[in-house]
């Protein structure tokens, strides 16, 4: 699979995160999280990866975007949205991903902290 990285070409946050795979010659496969949203089961897998590192469902949502608000995910999440059902709104709507948003064989992250970028890639 290699290292997939699902992006925002207008965040700043992606752009920051593409500059350090560049700059430490990471190949990676770019993809448009609006336009191709992560799979169903890419979606799990990262799940999976927060899990190990103490995160969880929240994490996987782009709690400060427009949708996220309009959808009352907060309170979805509090009142016992189901993962299945999270992974369902997250798979159909690239715009409620936490980007950017990067997976490869051994693991995964959302957002882009250097500090755990390092320890990862």
């Amino acid at each position: 699979m290699g290292l997939k990285i699902y992006e925002y070409k207008n965040c700043d946050t992606c752009r920051k995160a593409l500059k350090y795979l560049d700059q430490r010659q990471l190949p990676y496969q770019k993809f448009p999280i609006v336009d191709s949203p992560p799979s169903r089961a890419e979606l799990k897998q990262m799940l999976a990866h927060l899990k190990e590192r103490g995160q969880g469902l929240k994490n996987l949502f782009n709690t400060s975007g427009e949708m996220y608000r309009e959808l009352k995910i907060a309170d979805r999440l509090r009142d016992g949205l189901t993962e299945k059902e999270a992974i369902d709104l997250l798979a159909q709507n690239g715009k409620l991903i936490k980007r950017p948003f990067v997976l490869s064989e051994k693991s995964g992250t959302v957002g882009f902290k250097s500090e755990v970028w390092e320890e990862i890639f």
